[in-house]
């Protein structure tokens, strides 16, 4: 697979990686109403194990905030059994390059309908960059539409979002958006849990 058939923000672009975000002496401070019980405490710490990023999507994900996550990354059947176990529905999906060759994508999500969505748009389909698909990716993994249409008029466009929020997204903020400020509570605090597990 060559990098430029995916479209992701690089961490390199963030300036730095979502796991290695700087922690203040308020985030060591992890409301007992915020932790997950012992269970998913478990699972968190298996998936963090394979990557920081996956254990966070997984988190977003269980938690509603996000309604589908991808996970581009091979993975095996612990990775499949912790996110079950989170209350996820799983599914790989067979999807091209443009060179031809194929790879399974992990898609999870809590309802099943999210799947079916995506898999009726992409299963064994090239990846590709077209607007129509930035506009069904974005909408299945809940980013704001305003930010969508920024990134489909133009990608990375300049925005006077803070850079360390921005690093915790998985979507690139759209200059005067009004619903990413909203959302960055919710990533915080399970940026934060993730963390702290």
């Amino acid at each position: 697979m060559d990098a430029e058939d995916f479209i992701e923000l690089p961490n390199s672009w963030l300036g730095h990686d979502r796991a290695e975000r700087p922690m203040t002496d308020q985030d060591n401070l992890l409301d007992m109403r915020q932790r997950p019980d012992e269970e998913i405490e478990t699972r968190i710490r298996a998936l963090k194990a394979v990557d920081f990023d996956l254990a966070y999507l997984a988190l977003l994900t269980r938690e509603g905030i996000k309604p589908l996550s991808r996970w581009e990354k091979a993975v095996d059947d612990r990775v499949l059994d912790a996110l079950k176990a989170m209350g996820l529905c799983i599914e790989r999906i067979r999807r091209k390059v443009r060179s031809g060759k194929t790879f399974d994508e992990t898609i999870f999500s809590r309802s099943a309908a999210h799947l079916a969505i995506y898999g009726e748009h992409f299963r064994n389909r090239p990846v590709d960059k077209s607007a129509e698909t930035v506009r069904i990716e974005g909408f299945l993994f809940g980013y704001p539409p305003c930010c969508i249409s920024q990134y489909v008029k133009q990608a990375y466009a300049p925005n006077e979002f803070p850079m360390q929020p921005q690093s915790i997204l998985f979507h690139l903020n759209c200059k005067g958006c009004v619903i990413t400020p909203s959302l960055i509570g919710h990533y915080e605090r399970v940026h934060r849990i993730v963390q702290l597990i």
